[in-house]
C-alpha cells in the first residue's frame, strides 16, 4: 500500500531562537520510501527540523505537508525516537503497555513479542530506568514500532551506544523500512549513513544545502559545504 504520509513537502520553513535564525528557509521534498538520513554539522538545524516534522515545535513561518495531511493531523501515523530515551518510572513491560493501551488490552502477547525483538523479554519486570543506555534505547524503539507508524523519526538514536545495540537498532530500522515505514534519521555517523541511507539530506546553516541518493552524495558531493563535511573539516 502507498505510504499515506508521502510525499513530505516542506516550504520556506523558518524558526528563530533568541533572536537568531536557526531554520532559515528550509525547502525540501521527500518523495520516496526507504531511509532518508539527515546529515550536517552541529547547529545546522537537523534536530529542529525533525521536531517540526513531529509537531513538537511550531515554526515561525512556512508549511509542512505529509501526504495530504498537516503535521497535527499526522501524529497518530508517526513515531519518534530521541537521542536520550524518555521512559516512565515503571517496568519495561508497563512502559510498552502505557504507550499502547489498546494492544495491551486486546493482544498483550504483542508486547512480549516487541520485547523479544529487542532482546529485552528477560527484563520485562525490571524498572525501565535501571536498564543500560543501549537497553533503554532499544526499549524506546520497540515502543515506537508497536504503533506500526507510517513515519519513523530517529534523532541520533544510536549515539554513544554499544556496538551490539547499534547493530540491533539498525537491523530493526532497516526491516521496518522494508515493510513500508518511511524512516528519517538524523546521524553524524558517516559509516551508519552509508549502511542505511537510500537518500541523504545535507543541512548547513539552517537550510538544506544538498539532497541526493546516498551513493552519489558520498562519492560526488555537489556543494563545498558537503565536501568539507565529508573531509572532516570543521564548519562554522
Amino acid at each position: 500500500m502507498p505510504n499515506p504520509l508521502l510525499p513530505i513537502s516542506i516550504r520556506d520553513l523558518r524558526l528563530t531562537r533568541s533572536d537568531r535564525p536557526v531554520l532559515g528557509g528550509v525547502n525540501l521534498k521527500i518523495d520516496d520510501p526507504g531511509i532518508t538520513v539527515i546529515m550536517g554539522p552541529n547547529g545546522a538545524g537537523k534536530t529542529l527540523l525533525l521536531r517540526c516534522l513531529h509537531g513538537l515545535i511550531t515554526p515561525d513561518q512556512g508549511f509542512i505537508k505529509l501526504g495530504s495531511l498537516a503535521v497535527a493531523d499526522s501524529r497518530d501515523e508517526q513515531a519518534m525516537v530521541f537521542q536520550h530515551p524518555v521512559l516512565l518510572r515503571r517496568t519495561v513491560l508497563q512502559n510498552l503497555a502505557f504507550a499502547a493501551p489498546e494492544i495491551a488490552k486486546t493482544a498483550p502477547e504483542r508486547l512480549i513479542q516487541a520485547l523479544e525483538s529487542v532482546n529485552l523479554a528477560n527484563r520485562a519486570d525490571q524498572p525501565a530506568r535501571m536498564l543500560s543506555g543501549g537497553e533503554q534505547q532499544r526499549l524506546s524503539l520497540a515502543r515506537a514500532l508497536l504503533s506500526e507508524p507510517a513515519l519513523l523519526l530517529l534523532d541520533e538514536a544510536t549515539a554513544n551506544l554499544d556496538p551490539a545495540s547499534v547493530l540491533l537498532i539498525e537491523s530493526l530500522v532497516k526491516a521496518q523500512s522494508l515493510q513500508g515505514t518511511k524512516v528519517i534519521l538524523v546521524s553524524h555517523d558517516q559509516s551508519q549513513a552509508r549502511r542505511l541511507a537510500d537518500e541523504i539530506v545535507f543541512m548547513s546553516n539552517g537550510k538544506v544545502a544538498e539532497q541526493s541518493p546516498a551513493d552519489q552524495f558520498f562519492t560526488t558531493p555537489q556543494t563545498p559545504a558537503a565536501k568539507a563535511y565529508l573531509a572532516g573539516e570543521i564548519l562554522f
